[in-house]
């Protein structure tokens, strides 16, 4: 995918109607300074009403936005920032952080190996997102196990692992137990017990394995 393809604003789109981006853009807006408002709200420890009293905004003003129904002036969004001892652009933190999207079409994503390579598993990587305020990388990858040798039950590492079958059946071990696995079945749990595959059922097996870790740099 075109990196710029990313950056592109809507409003280019030959199917996008110019006023409805608009609109679409104005409520992400203000849904992103009503959470920054009731997040910064909660890290405070202030209800909504004593925030009222400290701005001088009504409840029900306070209300439609934190619930980003309405559009705030800048004097209100001053008040807000005020009160809560922030600076006003941070009320826009939300709205302004880059939010990354891979597409991959089909077919494609890129071949990787990991640990369980040696084991004769396909690893097709579909996507990776590390570098957002979470501070939590996502690995998406399509696992095709074809053969008797792709049996490798000790797969071990930090994060949090879905698996989603989508052909085939195998038998996976997570710990001490052993879980029979069929197409639409799915297995999430923690990767930092030993894990994988033991016995392949029915040949080739092909799943969605999602993999989350923290980023060890935060």
């Amino acid at each position: 995918m075109d990196p710029s393809d990313k950056n592109r604003d809507l409003a280019s789109l030959p199917d996008q109607d110019p006023h409805r981006v608009t609109l679409d853009r104005e409520r992400n807006l203000e849904a992103a300074i009503g959470q920054e408002v009731r997040d910064f709200r909660q890290a405070k420890r202030i209800t909504v009403r004593e925030l009222s009293e400290q701005t001088g905004l009504s409840l029900g003003m306070l209300s439609k936005i934190e619930n980003g129904i309405t559009s705030p002036s800048l004097k209100t969004l001053q008040l807000l920032a005020d009160a809560l001892s922030v600076p006003v652009t941070a009320l826009f933190r939300r709205y302004e952080e880059n939010r990354e999207v891979i597409h991959t079409k089909a077919g494609e994503g890129v071949e990787i190996i990991r640990e369980g390579t040696r084991a004769g598993h396909q690893y097709r990587m579909l996507g990776h997102i590390g570098a957002n305020s979470s501070g939590v990388f996502t690995e998406p990858y399509i696992i095709t196990l074809s053969h008797e040798s792709d049996v490798f039950p000790t797969f071990q590492h930090d994060g949090l692992e879905l698996l989603y079958v989508l052909q085939g059946q195998v038998k996976y071990r997570h710990g001490s137990e052993l879980y029979h696995l069929c197409p639409g079945d799915s297995l999430f749990f923690d990767a930092d017990a030993p894990h994988g595959p033991e016995i392949l059922v029915d040949l080739p097996v092909k799943f969605l394995a999602v993999i989350s870790y923290k980023n060890p740099a935060t």
